[in-house]
This record gives structure tokens, C-alpha cells and sequence, in this order.
């Protein structure tokens, strides 16, 4: 069992500061003009890669903690999906600063009219009461069953993000297709969970 105490003051502080190692290393990447040649499609690319790996990161801990045992993962759940969100938000002002100037006519008509655009936005739309409810004090506000029903909002969102990847790539789907069969693996095991619940609890009716 891993000590509460070091949960906090170790495990936590790491697993922030290695969150942070992909946008830090982008960051460098940028100041030493080593996007190739076309910098705003590698920034966008790689944002978007790293949205969608925190958020396959933060569905995984559920059925790790099952599997392992290891109940301390929890902790880690909030932390993974906030990064999600942050590398979700800098994946969309990448897009909307870089490449549309912050033209607000532009991307709304680029939103209506692309839709791995349009599945991509909504995917980040709904992420937003995610993050805004991720708080101990929102948990006790919306009541444990309240908050859960709200989370599971993140199946769609990783569902939107897969597709807005696949999309957008139109040609060589190879990276979309395993982000696909790993979410599906994902949300094969919380299906084959709930199933087995939902089993065992007639044969204890019956």
C-alpha cells in the first residue's frame, strides 16, 4: 500500500511535472526553429497527439486500479484529465491564433464546414464542464452520482477525438486506427465491468 503522505508530496509533484514535459519540449522545439517546414501543422499535430494520449492515459486508470490493485491511481484520475483538457485547449488556440489569426468569422465558418473541425470543437465544448467540475468542492455540490454521470461525458469526448483525428487524416489512418483500438479495448473492458455487475447482481436476486 503506498503511503497517503507520499501519494501527495512525490507522486503527484512527478507525475505534474512529466505531464509537462511534452508542451515544454514543443515549447523548445519552437524557440529553436525546429518545426520543419511547416511549423503550425507540426504544433497542431502534436497538441492534438498529446490530447488524445491523456485522455486514453486517464480512461486506463480505472481498469489498471482493477487489474493491479493499486487503488492509489485514483488520485492521479483528476490530475491526467485536467492535462487533457490543457493540451486540448492549446491543440484549439494553436489552430486558432497560428492559422486563423483569431478570425472569429473564419473559424465559425471553417467549424460548420469541416467536420472533423466541427467533432473536434464539440469535443473540446464538452470537456469544458469536465474541467470547470474537477474540484472536491464541485464533487460535493452535484452529489457523487450527479458528478459521475456528468464525467462520463469523457467516452464521447475520446470517441470525438479519435474521429476528429481519423478525419483529418483522410489517407494514412494507421496512428488514428490504434488510438481507436485502444480506446475501444477501453471501453470494451468499463461494457464487460458493468455487464458483470449488472449479472451478478440478478443471481444474488434470484
Amino acid at each position: 500500500m503506498v503511503p497517503r503522505d507520499w501519494i501527495g508530496g512525490v507522486l503527484k509533484p512527478l507525475v505534474f511535472v512529466v505531464s509537462l514535459v511534452p508542451f515544454a519540449w514543443i515549447v523548445w522545439r519552437a524557440f529553436a526553429n525546429d518545426l520543419g517546414t511547416n511549423p503550425i501543422e507540426t504544433l497542431n499535430r502534436y497538441t492534438g497527439d498529446w490530447t488524445l494520449r491523456f485522455l486514453l492515459i486517464t480512461l486506463a486508470v480505472t481498469p489498471l486500479r482493477r487489474i493491479s490493485g493499486w487503488h492509489w491511481l485514483i488520485r492521479l484520475r483528476r490530475m491526467l484529465g485536467l492535462f487533457a483538457f490543457f493540451y486540448a485547449c492549446v491543440h484549439f488556440l494553436t489552430y486558432a491564433l497560428l492559422d486563423q489569426y483569431f478570425n472569429l468569422p473564419e473559424i465559425l465558418k471553417d467549424i460548420a464546414k469541416r467536420p472533423y473541425i466541427t467533432v473536434g470543437f464539440a469535443s473540446l465544448l464538452l470537456l469544458i464542464p469536465l474541467a470547470l467540475t474537477s474540484t472536491n468542492a464541485m464533487v460535493r455540490r452535484l452529489g457523487g452520482r450527479r458528478w459521475q454521470r456528468l464525467h462520463r461525458l469523457v467516452y464521447l469526448i475520446s470517441v470525438g477525438g479519435v474521429v476528429h483525428f481519423l478525419w483529418l487524416v483522410k489517407s494514412d489512418i494507421r496512428e488514428p486506427a490504434l488510438y481507436a483500438l485502444i480506446l475501444a479495448g477501453l471501453l470494451g473492458y468499463r461494457l464487460w465491468w458493468e455487464l458483470r455487475g449488472a449479472t451478478r447482481a440478478a443471481g444474488g436476486q434470484a
